[in-house]
């Protein structure tokens, strides 16, 4: 119960101060129609998850499509990865493919763009994990890790193993407290979740050392080189 209570607390902390994987973007929405409100969630098209976790349709233009036509009257909201609205990978869609949504969400926080619909069409991405945390409901064409449990709507069949049946709060006790390791930009020390959100909510992380800077352009480099699989 005590997990369970730190979890909640947790969860509603991380949704207050609007925190998501990628902190950047207005928080200012355009105006949409009125209507069902469907977000699909753009990403970068040779991210593994993409390459590794989506079995049949693996690009943007599909998702939109596939949400299209299973939603012929909703209003659907495409939101591009902020990757690929800054050009720097693939998987932009062209203007026809554009044309299935009824509005484009341009440098926009995800946040903002979550706290605005009713529903997430995802292939893998992390946003959708921060739609069932807001308590959107959410479909899959993938299957990352926040799918296979129940929680979503999965349009690809699960791995066998997934055959717990968790309910939010304990995935969320999995995915924020048990699994990752927090690191202190302050102190540069081990710390909880709690101290991690705070650092983010208050920006007042430091300037990138040498070393994260280093560190970010390997990780550029990495996603940039096609390595062959063994």
């Amino acid at each position: 119960e005590a997990a369970r209570t730190r979890t909640e607390r947790l969860v509603a902390l991380l949704t207050k101060q609007g925190l998501t994987k990628y902190n950047t973007g207005s928080e200012r929405m355009p105006e949409l129609p009125e209507g069902r409100r469907i977000l699909v969630v753009g990403q970068v098209e040779d991210d593994a998850s993409v390459e590794l976790g989506c079995p049949g349709v693996r690009t943007n233009a599909a998702l939109l499509q596939a949400a299209r036509s299973a939603h012929p009257d909703a209003v659907i909201v495409y939101k591009p990865h902020p990757d690929i609205e800054a050009g720097l990978r693939i998987g932009a869609i062209s203007d026809q493919d554009r044309a299935l949504a009824d509005a484009v969400l341009r440098e926009v926080s995800a946040h903002a763009a979550l706290a605005a619909i009713d529903e997430v069409w995802t292939l893998t991405s992390t946003m959708g994990f921060e739609a069932l945390l807001r308590g959107r409901p959410v479909n899959c064409l993938g299957m990352p890790f926040y799918a296979g449990w129940g929680l979503t709507t999965d349009h690809v069949e699960a791995p066998p193993w997934r055959l717990a049946r968790p309910d939010l709060v304990a995935l969320a006790h999995a995915v924020l407290i048990a699994y990752p390791r927090y690191v202190d930009p302050i102190t540069e020390l081990p710390c909880p979740p709690e101290v991690a959100i705070e650092r983010l909510a208050s920006g007042a992380e430091p300037q990138l050392s040498a070393r994260h800077r280093l560190m970010a352009k390997l990780q550029g480099l990495r996603a940039s080189v096609r390595l062959p699989r063994t």
